[in-house]
This record gives structure tokens, C-alpha cells and sequence, in this order.
């Protein structure tokens, strides 16, 4: 048993692999520098073709895609919103490639030059791949080149020859199409390693629930040696009140020891890495109809003892299922979220919270034991805390922490 213990350790204290995550931040984070440094290059060309817009139309498209570069970049540095302002700039890049030849109104002061669009193509393609799934970003790094082709044939595009358009186009499609399978690449190389490190962690989590298991059942098996079948074998023999005394104290004594031995429970285990614990939730949320918005926080490096995570996971799993049976207040549409953070190296804070229609926490009756023992009272008994806050009209967040205090519960 010490062999599989130390194995499963090893597995769950080895440092992660790239995750399909870290692939999204670091494309995202990418996308947002490259695009900064593209915008600011074309800022001088954009001032000086703003002389052949409509008067004003030159301002107010900087300002929309320019703004739409800054948004995504601070998107993809708060890992808020990140698709969503991807998909915002790559449909305003694309309108405003098919607006600007009706918003050129003197060709000639464009002097045979490329519009400064040109110069953000590759910014906004990238963003179609982050934002899009592989087939439609495949059919926008193709169509959008092309569109910028045909308007580079017109007196609005600089009047190009037909080789310089196709050239131009043909070059955007590359630049799109190499990214386009890096990061689709990227992505199924870590899908991979998640569904490999997700069942590591499964069979981790097994190993663990059956080595503690079988540190109880060694710990039941020696007291009812040492104790029970003691004390039967002493009552047996005993003839004189002295000798059925000391049985009858024998007996009491290891009642109470394995009365100890229950209420305890394996508290002496190995510790589980925090992303099993937040797989199982995970996992947990495919079960329901309702979406969670899920957040998890300084998950690696974190270890719980057994205990704890299973006093975590079914509070957290008790917590959601009441905010799905209570919460909704129809018409009223409900956002429900699931935030994990790890505390230090041994430390976990779990908030599920949603907007709902909330209740009175003084009116909760006696009877209701999905607050009061499924989730006050199974963290209590582990360790830790639960915390229950909720206005009518304001949602409820419940708040569970390990051990008690992590993280400024109380």
C-alpha cells in the first residue's frame, strides 16, 4: 500500500502539462500585444487617408477599430470576455473593409496606396481563429483577404493592378492560414493532455478513496482484535463477580474506542491535488440543465486532505442544486457561478453564487436540512466553514472554506 500511496502522490504533485488554458491565454495575450503594436504602426498612415474619407468618417473609424484593439487587449489580459471581443473586432474589421469604398470620397488623395486596413488583416484574422471554430475561421482568414483584394482593385483601394491585389490577398491568406493551423494544432495537442492528465486524476482519486479505505478497515480490523475480541473471550472465562467486573470495563472501553474510531474517520490520509477536486465539480455540472459559469483560481500546488474534499464536494454540489430548485424568479433569467480558489498550499475557498430572487435566511424553517446539515454542518464536521449569504431580490452566495478561516471566511 505505501507503493501505490507514493504513486499517486508522484502523480498528483508532477507539474501540469501545457492545458488547452494556458493555450487560450497565451494565444489570447499574443493576439492582444501583436494587435497594440499593428494599430499604433498604422496610426499615421490612417491620420493621413483620413483626407480622402467623408469628412469625419476617417475619426470614427479609427476610434471604432482602434477602440475594438484596446478592448480585445484588455480582454485577453483579464481572461474576461476574451472570445467576445475577439468576435467584436474580427465583424467590425469585416464591415469596415466592405464600407470603405463608400466612405472614400477623393481616390486621388490615396495616391495608389494600400489603404491602412490592409496592415490589421493579419490582427483580425487571428482574432477569428481565437473566437471561431476551425471551419469559420478557416472561411474568414479566406473570404476577408479577398474582399480587401477586390476593393484593392478599385479607385477606393489605390487603383492595384490585378497581380498586386491577388499578391496582397494571397499574402494575408497565408499569414491567416499558418496561425490558423499553429493554434488549431496547439489546441488538439492540449485537449489531449487534458483528457490524459483528467484521467490520471480520476485513477488518482480512486487510489486514494481505496488506500483510505483500506486505512480503516486495518485500523477497525486491529481495535476489534485488540478490543472486541479481548473483551469476548474475558466475558467468556468469567466466573467470579471480579472477573465479570473487569469484562464489563473491557467492554465499555471498547465501545468507546470504536466510537472514537467512527467519528474521526480517516483523517490521517494523503492529500488530493485541488484540480480533482475541481474536475469532479466539473463533472458534477454536466449532470444539470442549468449552465454554472465556472472560475477557478491558483488551483495548482494546492493539496486537501480526503476529508476535506468530500465535505467540499458535497456542500458545493448541495449548494447548486439548491440554487437550481430556488433561485429562478421567471421571467427573470438567472446567472449562476462557480468560483474555486486555492489558499496557499492547503487551503480551498469554494463560492457558488447566482442573482436570483434570493431569501430570508431568519426564515429558513427548522425542518429544511439542505442548509443545516448537507452544507453547515458537513463542513463543520470536516474542518471547515459555511457561510450563507443572501438578500430577496439579490441572489444568495453560498461561501465553503478549508480549513476554517481560509481565505478571511469566518
Amino acid at each position: 500500500m505505501p507503493a501505490v500511496d507514493w504513486r499517486v502522490t508522484r502523480i498528483a504533485r508532477r507539474r501540469s502539462p501545457v492545458t488547452r488554458g494556458q493555450v487560450e491565454t497565451v494565444t489570447g495575450r499574443a493576439l492582444g500585444l501583436v494587435g497594440l503594436v499593428f494599430g499604433a504602426q498604422t496610426v499615421p498612415m490612417a491620420l493621413e487617408q483620413a483626407d480622402a474619407l467623408v469628412p469625419g468618417a476617417g475619426i470614427a473609424l479609427m476610434a471604432v477599430l482602434y477602440g475594438a484593439i484596446v478592448a480585445l487587449a484588455v480582454a485577453t489580459v483579464t481572461k474576461i470576455a476574451v472570445r467576445t471581443a475577439c468576435f467584436a473586432f474580427a465583424a467590425l474589421y469585416a464591415l469596415a473593409l466592405v464600407a470603405w469604398p463608400f466612405l472614400v470620397e477623393n481616390p486621388a488623395a490615396l495616391d495608389g496606396g494600400a489603404p491602412w486596413l490592409y496592415y490589421l488583416c493579419t490582427v483580425a484574422t487571428t482574432a477569428a481563429v481565437v473566437a471561431m471554430p476551425p471551419i469559420w475561421a478557416a472561411v474568414y482568414t479566406v473570404v476577408v483577404p479577398a474582399i480587401y483584394g477586390a476593393v484593392r482593385l478599385l479607385p477606393a483601394g489605390g487603383d492595384a493592378g490585378p497581380l498586386l491585389s491577388v499578391l496582397d490577398a494571397l499574402y494575408s491568406v497565408v499569414l491567416g492560414g499558418v496561425v490558423l493551423v499553429i493554434v488549431t494544432m496547439l489546441r488538439q495537442a492540449a485537449k489531449a493532455v487534458d483528457s490524459a492528465q483528467e484521467a490520471a486524476l480520476d485513477r488518482y482519486d480512486v487510489a486514494a478513496r481505496l488506500h483510505a479505505n483500506e486505512i480503516e478497515r486495518v485500523k477497525v480490523d486491529a481495535l476489534v482484535h485488540d478490543s472486541v475480541l479481548t473483551t469476548l473471550l474475558t466475558a467468556a472465562v468469567a466466573t467470579s463477580p471480579d472477573q465479570q467486573e473487569l469484562a464489563a470495563r473491557m467492554a465499555r472501553d471498547a465501545v468507546r474506542r470504536l466510537d472514537e474510531a467512527g467519528a474521526t474517520g480517516p483523517r490521517a490520509l494523503d492529500r488530493v491535488a485541488l484540480p480533482v477536486l475541481v474536475r469532479r465539480l466539473r463533472a458534477a455540472l454536466t449532470t444539470f440543465n442549468t449552465p454554472f459559469t465556472v472560475r477557478t483560481v491558483n488551483a495548482g500546488g494546492v493539496e486537501l486532505p480526503v476529508e476535506a474534499v468530500e465535505a467540499l464536494y458535497a456542500a458545493a454540489v448541495q449548494a447548486m442544486v439548491n440554487s437550481l430548485q430556488h433561485a429562478d424568479e421567471p421571467p427573470l433569467s438567472t446567472r449562476r457561478e462557480l468560483r474555486i480558489r486555492g489558499v496557499r498550499a492547503g487551503g480551498c475557498v469554494i463560492e457558488v453564487a447566482d442573482n436570483g430572487c434570493g431569501f430570508d435566511l431568519a426564515r429558513v424553517p427548522e425542518g429544511r436540512l439542505g442548509l443545516r446539515i448537507s452544507i453547515a454542518e458537513r463542513m463543520a464536521n470536516a474542518g471547515g466553514a459555511a457561510r450563507i449569504e443572501s438578500r430577496i431580490g439579490h441572489g444568495t452566495t453560498v461561501t465553503l472554506a478549508w480549513p476554517q478561516g481560509a481565505g478571511g471566511s469566518a
